[in-house]
């Protein structure tokens, strides 16, 4: 009895060391990225000509829009907000060069994608950019109290991903190369609370960039599901940048260090980082009605400190 307890706690350390091991490998993907390889600097230019953007006219779309035609990219941007695009892509074509295409479209809509099939027709497209996204609501909240934009939630969040890439995909498959990022979030790893719909959808976005991957990576295809936690963008209402949350400009610099490392990736160190501490944490800590009410309460606080800061500047 004694020799199989002793055994039963050796194999358990043995298991624990090589989990630890696997986690340090996954670290120094974004610790020491060249010792997973340097991608030359042609990369994404042998993937095609042109680079296709959704939500490109702001954030997280707007930085891949930028960054890659600075890659040598021309680039589709892909977006209902016909000004934004227009101003990024003159600054594009005036700082890079390369040349920019624009489709405005709504992807709340389901009766788009005719159009942005015939507007894309006879171009090389090598890198796909899935980052269209909404949340339910401006703050966390639970579903019912959230605007009923359900649809428009997995319209955008969840149908844009699966139409976009089956338009682009067929032509990758026959060149036998490509790169599709879907942007989810780290909020999709795990059922969040306050998040429960666009949570289930950025899940979907993951699973799907996952499975998709294991079938055309044979193919010479990539597609790799992005989870960033905190990214300063005005979907986020451009929170303050610092070691956790980054700028758009930054996050997307260092993901672009990280396409060939694996089906799913945080994009960045410090994510990935919270990303361990959040799995450490038990699941019914998070879905605690304690937790969740504390949430709520600092939301409202925030709100009032909010009103009573404009009520102040209205009497100024």
């Amino acid at each position: 009895m004694e020799l199989l307890v002793q055994q039963f706690f050796t194999a358990l350390g043995l298991i624990l060391c090589l989990q630890l091991l696997l986690k340090c490998l996954e670290f120094s993907k974004y610790l020491f990225p060249r010792l997973w390889g340097v991608l030359p600097s042609s990369f994404f230019q042998r993937m095609g000509e042109w680079a296709v953007v959704t939500g490109a006219g702001d954030g997280i779309g707007k930085a891949y829009s930028i960054e890659l035609a600075s890659r040598g990219m021309n680039v589709v941007m892909i977006s209902r907000t016909l000004e934004k695009m227009q101003k990024v892509a003159l600054e594009i074509e005036q700082s890079t060069g390369r040349n920019v295409k624009i489709i405005q479209a709504d992807f709340t809509k389901s009766n788009i994608y005719a159009h942005i099939e015939e507007n894309l027709q006879g171009l090389e497209i090598g890198i796909l950019v899935n980052n269209v996204g909404m949340l339910h609501s401006p703050d966390p909240c639970c579903f019912l109290d959230a605007p009923n934009n359900d649809e428009n939630l997995i319209n955008c969040n969840v149908i844009s991903a699966v139409k976009m890439t089956r338009l682009v995909l067929k032509q990758m498959e026959q060149r036998r190369k490509g790169l599709i990022l879907n942007i989810s979030s780290a909020f999709g790893s795990f059922p969040c609370p306050l998040y429960a719909t666009y949570s289930a959808s950025k899940a979907f976005v993951t699973t799907f960039s996952r499975a998709l991957q294991a079938e055309y990576k044979s193919k010479g295809i990539t597609i790799q599901a992005v989870t960033p936690y905190g990214v300063s963008t005005p979907m986020t209402k451009n929170l303050s940048t610092n070691i956790i949350t980054k700028s758009s400009r930054d996050f997307v610099r260092e993901s672009l260090k990280h396409v060939t490392h694996g089906s799913e990736t945080f994009g960045c160190l410090a994510h990935a980082v919270l990303g361990w501490i959040m799995n450490q944490i038990p699941l019914w800590v998070i879905h605690s009605t304690r937790v969740q009410q504390c949430i709520l309460n600092i939301i409202i606080a925030k709100q009032r400190k909010e009103k009573e800061m404009l009520k102040k500047e209205k009497i100024r």
